[in-house]
């Protein structure tokens, strides 16, 4: 009997790691057949981005575009074969705010496992 596949590591990131990439941690946390962590790219970040929460990741997800633009100065050499993808969320909105879950589930629906 094979073991059940590994589910998906997904890492969502922002600048500071308070509002919009703990809120997509938390959304997706639950979902069926993925993981979740979260980090910033500031320095004061909450959880601030490290190249182990990278090499963990299956998937980066980050919030805005300058976020991979910043992703890649900073950390190219733990990059390599990681898939990351701008989910387009502007900076407006508070932790687990209705509207921004309701962004995130909709920007999210395409790169989440059914089920």
């Amino acid at each position: 009997m094979n073991p059940p596949p590994r589910a998906r590591r997904l890492l969502f990131v922002c600048s500071r790691n308070r509002l919009r990439s703990p809120t997509a941690e938390q959304v997706f946390a639950d979902w069926p057949g993925v993981e979740t962590a979260s980090a910033g790219l500031d320095h004061d970040a909450e959880v601030p981005l490290t190249p182990e929460l990278l090499v963990w990741a299956d998937t980066v997800f980050v919030m805005e575009r300058a976020h991979r633009g910043r992703l890649s100065r900073r950390f190219r050499a733990h990059l390599d074969g990681k898939r990351v993808i701008c989910l387009d969320v502007p900076d407006r909105y508070a932790y687990m705010e209705p509207a921004l879950v309701d962004l995130l589930r909709r920007r999210m629906a395409a790169h989440l496992p059914s089920g």
